[in-house]
């Protein structure tokens, strides 16, 4: 089997291809309920007027969650445009409470910052160290000081391909390495992911807050 490239635009064109003739229970990373960001966004304490950013959402049903709870400033951004297609019939009426931002996470610069930065299997898909750096520096730029972020990837025991692509699997120390200058480390922990297909994958879940440089006020870089 060929190896499908995952960078520009031929990463554009698969992930397209894959919401458009795949349905939501027939990708491995399909969850019924995103228990696991569940329980950890929880613990955060958000007010309702928090500004929200689910990476890489795909038609994750975490945006679902986020409405049901009454939070005022939720972003999801994906690169596929089925992707969001789906999830906006699948809301009905309260899909026009979101910010729909179609782009690459590889490549994108919001310009606004968020109290919450969530991404669930999308960031292990980045193997470029260019665009894993270029996506670093959006998330230090994006988060506010004091804010959290939380990256669940394939652990050093999940997957080393995932939908035909290649991945880069974490440990908690290389997690941590790439994100010590700017962020403070609140727990990692391995969980196993049953997909549709009753096979497992060990993901690894990180949460972060943003720090602060207490000397002068401003962000840390």
């Amino acid at each position: 089997m060929n190896t499908i490239s995952n960078t520009g635009k031929e990463r554009k064109a698969y992930w397209e291809k894959i919401y458009q003739t795949k349905q939501s229970t027939e990708v491995s990373w399909y969850e019924a309920e995103p228990k696991v960001s569940i329980d950890i966004i929880s613990q955060f304490n958000l007010p309702k007027s928090a500004h929200i950013m689910d990476c890489g959402a795909g038609d994750s049903r975490l945006v679902d969650y986020h409405l049901k709870l009454g939070y005022e400033n939720i972003t999801v951004l994906d690169i596929s445009e089925a992707a969001f297609e789906r999830t906006k019939k699948r809301l009905g009426e309260e899909a026009k409470k979101i910010n729909w931002v179609v782009a690459d996470e590889a490549k994108c610069k919001p310009d606004e910052q968020y109290d919450l930065w969530h991404d669930r299997a999308a960031f292990h898909f980045l193997t470029d160290e260019h665009e894993i750096s270029n996506y670093l520096i959006t998330i230090k730029n994006c988060i506010k000081p004091g804010g959290y972020l939380i990256l669940a990837t394939f652990s050093e025991q999940g997957p080393k391909k995932c939908s035909g692509l290649n991945i880069k699997q974490y440990s908690e120390s290389s997690m941590t390495e790439l994100l010590k200058d700017s962020f403070e480390k609140l727990k990692c922990f391995t969980v196993d992911h049953q997909t549709p297909f009753n096979t497992i994958q060990n993901f690894l879940y990180c949460s972060f807050k943003r720090k602060q440089n207490t000397a002068n006020g401003q962000n840390s870089q």
